[in-house]
């Protein structure tokens, strides 16, 4: 599944983590302990950590000011991803995102099917780009969360991995300003 060059050094990304609950607090925030765990294990800097309620308004205000913050490479929510009333992050950032990653989708639930079964459908993880940022939509479980970053974003974070990687296409995310004002 995974292959890395021996030739290429590794590349600390600057990554954000937001958990979007109504119940939790830092003490007991599993999911981003998890993903603070697996950011910083993996040799990434963990930039920022937050937790809000589920309120599409302040979702949207903290993961765009990220976005827009040069040491943000990625942001990675957890949390709010069902069906209830109170699951809002997908519709807050969908909005957001300049271009679609549907492929995150799609292999999150094929990794999650391996461990769940047909309730992968509960979640609507989804992922994009935005201000030349990664923006990943996990579910607020701790498993789901170590799904996506073993299954899928310690990988596409890792410069060294082949046969590509997100990290390698960053300097380019900006080509279509560049070519506007250039």
């Amino acid at each position: 599944m995974s292959e890395q060059s021996d030739s290429r050094e590794f590349i600390a990304l600057g990554i954000a983590v937001l958990t979007v609950s109504d119940s939790r607090s830092l003490a007991d925030d599993r999911s981003g302990d998890v993903l603070e765990g697996r950011i910083k294990a993996a040799g990434h800097t963990l930039i920022d950590r937050a937790i809000i309620p589920d309120d599409a308004d302040r979702i949207v205000n903290q993961v765009r000011a990220w976005t827009l913050a040069d040491s943000v490479d990625v942001v990675i929510t957890t949390g709010g991803t069902g069906f209830t009333g109170r699951d809002v992050t997908p519709d807050a950032l969908e909005p957001l995102f300049e271009k679609r990653m549907d492929g995150f989708s799609a292999v999150f639930h094929r990794i999650s099917f391996d461990k769940i079964g047909t309730s992968t459908i509960q979640s609507r993880a989804t992922a994009g780009l935005a201000n030349n940022t990664f923006i990943f939509v996990l579910p607020g479980s701790p498993g789901a969360c170590k799904d996506a970053w073993d299954g899928i974003l310690q990988y596409q974070l890792d410069y060294r991995h082949k046969p590509c990687n997100f990290v390698e296409i960053m300097p380019r995310l900006d080509e279509h300003m560049r070519r506007k004002n250039g």
